[in-house]
Order: structure tokens, then C-alpha cells, then sequence
């Protein structure tokens, strides 16, 4: 029985329907008109436990209903979830100690005093024993770099701050899987991958289960082996990230230093090629050409002093997955 279960899940929204303008406006006082938009349509999918998964899809695909319904915030409409075994939205002052759960967009920290002083009222809640809480508490604090930001007023720190804090008080009580709702939006490089390295730690050394939703594929590319694509409130792909490279990926781009010039290329594969500052740049289709005999083309044509071979972009790979399923 694998730790997470999602059979046939559908979730409907009622959402009142409004035209533009003052009339329209006053009209809907009198009689409201709704639409009913289907969130979450048929969805089915397991995951097992220790497994980081990236839960992608365009904007309204149904990627932060579905967290929400798994974290028993929602109750699905149509399906079953299940999770060790437990109903989320049933089982829920239970279920709550098994997971954590960060929306990057939404704060659990109390705004107008220190992270910490949170920290100690989850200790409440949770009933935490104090000895095992301070542990698990320096630990998180020395791991996502806390010591000199646990001090202060959330509402003045940095978003990257903020976001560290966030995830330390989602892992308080040591759950056993971490729901995370683009946890990095807005965050510069350097508190990017802090936060990065520590979802590979805890996932590596505790087996903790985490189900990612992203638009930033660095993300998912650094931590996922697995994605789940949603669109249209459906499962569209569900396999393997290095399964979608080799459907996607067909393109490289190799840049080549020489000090020759040469006017004109002309090989099977190539699909463009420039002059740039110190050689020539490329790019190939690797379902024409391989690598190794294109560069055995090009060391017939120029003396290569040095060469660089990058693969397609992460997002442009995901671009052609939307564009395939049309979302």
C-alpha cells in the first residue's frame, strides 16, 4: 500500500459570475448569477513514502486544490484520498501530526513578534515533549542558517528569511510528509538553494515524503526524480523527469572557441549556428545528429581550441509537455 493514495478525486467550485460596470454591478445585488468551475476533475495518482514529487501545471490547473485537499483543508467532492491510511479531512487532529505544510504565499508565523515565539506555541499545540522540541529546534535553526533572524519581528524580515522560518515551523513536530505550495516564489539565489539542499537533507536522511508545486522547473529538476503534470484539472503525465528529457530534450547547444573563420556550415542536424565573440555557437537536433559526429564535423572544418555542450533549458522542455497536452 503505497503512503499516499488518490483515487478518482474531483473537487467544483460555486463562483459568482459578475459583468463589468456600475449597472452590472448593482444588478448582481438584486439576483447573482454563478458558474460552477471544476478545480480538480477524476484525479488519480500514488505516491510512496521517501519519494520527492513535483506537482506541476499552469496557473488554475488544480495544483494548490489538490495540497489542500490532501492536507485536509478541502474536502473532495467525488474520490478518496487516503494517507497512512487515514482520511485527511475525517481523521484530521490525527492526520495533522503526520504533515507539514508551507504556502509560500501564506504566513503560519504570528506577523508582529519573533519567529521563535511561534516556534514555542506549536511546542503547545503539538504538546511536543521540551527536550526533544529544543533539539529538533537547534537543529532546523543551525540547518536553514536561523541563528541570527529567530529574534526578530517576522514582519521584519526578508522574504528568504521569512521562508526559512516558515519551513522550520512546518517541521517542528517531525511530520512524515511535506506539502510544499512554491516555496521559493520570490526568493534570491543564495536562500533558494539553502532551501533546496535542506529538502534533499531531510528527504535523504529522515525519508520524509515531499509533494512540491513549483513554476520555478530549477526546483524540480534539483529535487525531483518523479513529476506529476496537471492541466485542466487532470493528470496529464505522470513518469519520470529524465523519461521527459529524453522525449524533449532533442536539442544541444554547443559552443566552440576558435580563432578561425569559416563561412558557411553545413550538416545534417544543424538547426542554427552564429558567430560569436570567440568562435561559433550551435545548435543541433539530436535526433538527426549525434554530439560526437557533429564535433567530428566541426574539427574537420576549424581548429576547436575549446568546447561547451549544454543541454535544452528545464522550462523549455516543460513548454513543449504544455504544449502537447494544449494547456
Amino acid at each position: 500500500m503505497s503512503q499516499i493514495e488518490v483515487h478518482n478525486v474531483s473537487k467544483t467550485f460555486k463562483v459568482a459570475k459578475r459583468k463589468a460596470g456600475i449597472k452590472a454591478s448593482l444588478k448582481s445585488f438584486i439576483k447573482r448569477e454563478y458558474i460552477y468551475v471544476d478545480a480538480i476533475k477524476d484525479v488519480s495518482f500514488n505516491i510512496e513514502k521517501g519519494e520527492i514529487v513535483g506537482y506541476i501545471g499552469p496557473n488554475g490547473a488544480g495544483k494548490s486544490t489538490t495540497i489542500k485537499m490532501l492536507s485536509g483543508i478541502l474536502t473532495p467532492d467525488n474520490g478518496e484520498i487516503l494517507v497512512d491510511k487515514m482520511i485527511p479531512y475525517k481523521d484530521r487532529e490525527k492526520y495533522v501530526r503526520n504533515i507539514g505544510v508551507v504556502f509560500g504565499q501564506r504566513s503560519q508565523l504570528w506577523w508582529d513578534i519573533p519567529a521563535e515565539d511561534t516556534f514555542d506555541l506549536i511546542r503547545e499545540i503539538y504538546k511536543l515533549d521540551k527536550e526533544e522540541y529544543e533539539k529538533t529546534k537547534q537543529e532546523l535553526i543551525k540547518t536553514l542558517n536561523l541563528a541570527g533572524i529567530i529574534n526578530i519581528p517576522v514582519r521584519q524580515l526578508s522574504l528568504g528569511q521569512r521562508m526559512r522560518c516558515e519551513i522550520a515551523a512546518s517541521l517542528l513536530h517531525k511530520p512524515q510528509i511535506l506539502f510544499l505550495d512554491e516555496p521559493t516564489i520570490g526568493l534570491d539565489a543564495v536562500s533558494k538553494q539553502i532551501v533546496r539542499d535542506f529538502i534533499k537533507k531531510i528527504n535523504k536522511e529522515e525519508k520524509i515524503t515531499v509533494i512540491l508545486t513549483t513554476h520555478d522547473m530549477a526546483d524540480i529538476e534539483y529535487l525531483a526524480k518523479r513529476i506529476i503534470m496537471i492541466g485542466k484539472g487532470k493528470v496529464l503525465y505522470d513518469g519520470s523527469l529524465n523519461s521527459l528529457k529524453r522525449k524533449y530534450d532533442t536539442r544541444k547547444y554547443i559552443t566552440v572557441s576558435t580563432k578561425e573563420r569559416i563561412k558557411s556550415f553545413r550538416k545534417k542536424g544543424l538547426l542554427e549556428h552564429e558567430k560569436v565573440k570567440e568562435g561559433y555557437k550551435f545548435i543541433i537536433d539530436t535526433k538527426e545528429t549525434s554530439v560526437s559526429d557533429f564535433i567530428n564535423y566541426l574539427s574537420t572544418k576549424i581548429n576547436i581550441e575549446d568546447i561547451d555542450i549544454q543541454n535544452e533549458n528545464i522550462d523549455n522542455i516543460i513548454i513543449k509537455l504544455y504544449k502537447e497536452y494544449e494547456v
